[in-house]
């Protein structure tokens, strides 16, 4: 694919992001969007992002779930990056009207100490992160009827559009990372619950994907930077009025208000 081609692209996905547009799928008129290509269109749209002032706080891992991972007929995970626009305070505001089809999941969230270089071990990776807090993503498909394949989703930087992430930051040694229970709740009323053990096995085994997956391109986790390591239970529909919350073994909670 010509990096014309590629621009075209991300110019499609960035303008459906910033006016709320429904798109088509672009592996309907694009034979050629790999996944190697679609994340190359990501990062062009990235590009355009941060040419307009936004900045680059931290990557997001997707398709984390082995179900998932099966039902796309992949072997790994995928990636998308997040940006300063898509941060949330606790108990952050969403508003509808500025979104498609936004749904919900719940998170565990790594923030960095050092930069950390693939390749990585699941102990390797812990040992750059600063800590661990519970996080809420919410997730908005551009492609209208929700209908896409995994290169659409990659181009579309992996649906990323906001997340918020709880007020307690805990040292990564100090928690039972590998099996931390969790309840999203939404208006009080308990709609998924589940367990940090969904997120790809372990989410040290994500976060370690992630390191090992941007090695290949040459990249890398910076220190200081946010990763979310992905959804542990389905994610939900978000309707005006709602208040979610998550709360997570050890780790607090973290909460968001439908506008």
């Amino acid at each position: 694919m010509t990096s014309d081609r590629i621009e075209q692209l991300a110019e499609i996905v960035d303008h459906a992001a910033i006016t709320c547009t429904e798109i088509g799928m672009l592996t309907a008129d694009e034979p050629e969007l790999t996944i190697a290509n679609a994340y190359a269109v990501q990062e062009a749209s990235i590009a355009r992002r941060l040419e307009r002032g936004e900045r680059l706080v931290g990557l997001k891992m997707g398709l984390t779930s082995r179900a998932k991972m099966e039902q796309m007929g992949v072997h790994e995970p995928i990636y998308g990056r997040l940006t300063s626009s898509m941060v949330l305070s606790d108990g952050g505001r969403v508003k509808l009207d500025e979104l498609c089809h936004p749904r919900v999941e719940p998170e565990v969230a790594f923030i960095m100490k050092d930069d950390l270089r693939g390749p990585v071990t699941p102990a390797q990776a812990l040992d750059a992160v600063a800590g661990v807090c519970a996080a809420l993503e919410i997730i908005d498909s551009r492609y209208r009827d929700f209908k896409f394949t995994l290169p659409d989703v990659i181009a579309d930087n992996t649906s990323a559009v906001l997340f918020v992430l709880g007020s307690t930051l805990v040292p990564a040694d100090r928690v039972n990372l590998g099996n931390l229970g969790m309840v999203m709740s939404v208006n009080g009323s308990i709609v998924e619950t589940g367990s940090s053990a969904a997120i790809y096995e372990h989410p040290a085994r994500s976060l370690a994907e992630l390191a090992n997956m941007l090695a290949r391109r040459g990249q890398w986790i910076q220190a200081g930077q946010i990763v979310l390591s992905g959804g542990a239970t389905a994610a939900i529909a978000l309707k005006s009025g709602d208040h979610v919350r998550v709360d997570i073994d050890e780790l607090g909670s973290a909460e968001i208000v439908v506008a």
